[in-house]
């Protein structure tokens, strides 16, 4: 039985050469191939994809976002983000919202297809360098912050952000600007000596890592 897949891609380029690998592989067949968020979350749930390969930096609405919003509509596909990001914020923000897997854009065709296979058959595949970041993330939460002196609000914002918040989730919440939690944001990160909030997540709590990550967005 092959494996069906529907592409959300907004380079014309790029998404029909996607088109064109899925047709030369035995065992994957596309069924549709979208060129921004708000089609594919129109679309992709009547196609009923067994795979969906998605890109993150889509227009408006992000590849993370459609995803999020696709998942309780399509309980049994499986999303690999296929993107150039490959810093920590764009990594555990789409594994977080219950991406399967994680490609880089220069992963070579062959790989794209044997991810595909991989993910069918219960795999969770990523590229090196991306299974290099979540490696050194693991490794980070081991370690003790140089400064742990965070104001009282600056650890609501964390704690925020370690169960999977977003941005305007956490001001929502906390009744405050969404540029005042992206100021609390840089002073967290000056104080702990961390460029992304994984790692911030990771060093102020060490114990709780991933998982505690996961819990907001956990089906």
């Amino acid at each position: 039985m092959q494996i069906t897949v529907s592409i959300v891609e907004d380079d014309d380029g790029f998404r029909a050469g996607l088109v064109r690998l899925l047709g030369s592989g035995q065992d994957l067949r596309c069924l549709s191939a979208y060129p921004d968020a708000e089609t594919a979350l129109e679309k992709i749930p009547a196609d009923n994809p067994d795979i969906v390969l998605m890109d993150i930096n889509l227009p408006d609405m992000s590849g993370v976002e459609c995803m999020r919003r696709l998942k309780p509509r399509l309980t049994t596909t499986r999303f690999i983000m296929l993107t150039v990001y490959d810093n920590p914020d764009h990594i555990f923000e789409a594994l977080t919202a219950g991406a399967t897997g994680y490609l880089l854009k220069e992963t070579p065709p062959a790989g794209i297809l044997n991810a595909l296979l991989d993910l069918q058959t219960g795999g969770a595949p990523m590229s090196s360098q991306i299974a290099r970041k979540v490696v050194d993330f693991f490794h980070l939460g081991s370690s003790s912050p140089t400064d742990k002196t965070l104001s009282p609000r600056e650890l609501e914002i964390l704690q925020g952000l370690a169960h999977g918040d977003l941005t305007k989730e956490i001001a929502d919440r906390l009744g405050i600007r969404f540029s005042s939690v992206r100021t609390y944001m840089r002073r967290i990160y000056e104080k702990l000596h961390v460029h992304s909030r994984a790692q911030a997540v990771a060093k102020y709590f060490p114990s709780t890592n991933v998982r505690q990550l996961r819990k907001k967005n956990t089906p």
